[in-house]
Formats: C-alpha cells, sequence, structure tokens
C-alpha cells in the first residue's frame, strides 16, 4: 500500500478527527444518535487515513497530495 496522504494534509486530517470525535462528547449535535454515528464514523475515518497515510478515495480520485 503505498502512501497518497502529504504531511500537510495528514495534519488537517488529524486535527479534523480529533475534533469530529471531541464534538462527540459535549457539543450541542450529541443529542442526536444518528448524527453521533455520522460525526463518529467520520472523525474515526480521517484519524485512519492520518495514521496509514493512505486514503482509498484518492487513490480512486488519482490524487497524490
Amino acid at each position: 500500500m503505498k502512501t497518497n496522504v502529504g504531511r500537510n494534509d495528514r495534519i488537517i486530517r488529524a486535527i479534523g478527527g480529533t475534533l469530529a470525535l471531541a464534538a462527540l462528547f459535549g457539543g450541542p449535535l450529541s443529542t442526536y444518535p444518528t448524527v453521533r454515528v455520522i460525526i463518529g464514523v467520520v472523525g474515526i475515518v480521517l484519524i485512519a487515513t492520518s495514521l496509514f497515510a493512505f486514503c482509498p478515495a484518492y487513490r480512486l480520485l488519482g490524487i497524490k497530495t
């Protein structure tokens, strides 16, 4: 698996994922179960793609940052 996510992109994804997961525990959207699941999945995906430096969507689109 070749990396296709650059350093700056990884930092932005890690911050975004952390903020998304933090929103689950105190934001106004945390009262809606469906929104909680969506935000949680988005946060986990952002953090995972940041850690592995690989984004399947980028591969499909031919993007490399």
